[in-house]
């Protein structure tokens, strides 16, 4: 029998440093690698979404509380607005001379259920008194008058009453000012 001379393996690592001297073999990437990543990257985008749409939310939601609570006091305001020209009426009609006293009571009446209406809405009427001063902030003076009597920037006539709603004047006071 002829004996076949025996080349002595080599370890495998070894064989392919022998293959490719000097050089390494280009690595190719790995499919379940690149997916992790694609699926990492979309987790981030997709939280950051989620994020900001929850901060958005907030937003809103805080924005409508505000317009809400900013609501009622607009309303009340323009309600009680509506209503200052029939109260003007009413007033103008019982200050005048009657002979039925019951017609008199009953435009009284009308009156003092407009002020507790008002009152119930948070209207109160602006104080104007003659010889108090002139406030341009709750006062519209619409005529001027020389009066020695009367000092300088001091209300002369009251002509039609102001109403005011917590801090907002809803009808500025009409008044003659004396110089």
């Amino acid at each position: 029998m002829s004996q076949k001379k025996k080349e002595p393996q080599q370890p495998a690592e070894e064989k392919i440093e022998q293959e490719t001297p000097g050089c390494e073999k280009p690595s190719e990437p790995d499919p379940v690698e690149e997916k992790l990543q694609q699926a990492e990257e979309q987790v981030l985008a997709l939280n950051d979404k989620l994020l900001r749409t929850l901060a958005e939310y907030d937003n809103f939601r805080k924005r409508s509380v505000k317009e809400k609570e900013a609501i009622y006091p607009e309303a009340a305001a323009e309600a009680v607005a509506k209503f200052l020209p029939v109260l003007d009426s009413m007033e103008r009609a019982a200050g005048f001379a009657c002979s039925d006293e019951e017609y008199k009571k009953g435009v009284d009446m009308i009156i003092h259920s407009f002020y507790e209406a008002f009152a119930a809405a948070g209207a109160e009427e602006i104080p104007a008194e003659v010889g108090e001063p002139f406030d341009p902030a709750v006062h519209n003076a619409v005529m001027h008058i020389e009066d020695e009597n009367l000092g300088a920037g001091v209300i002369a006539q009251v002509f039609q009453k102001g109403y005011r709603l917590g801090d907002r004047v809803i009808r500025h006071t009409m008044v003659q000012v004396a110089n």
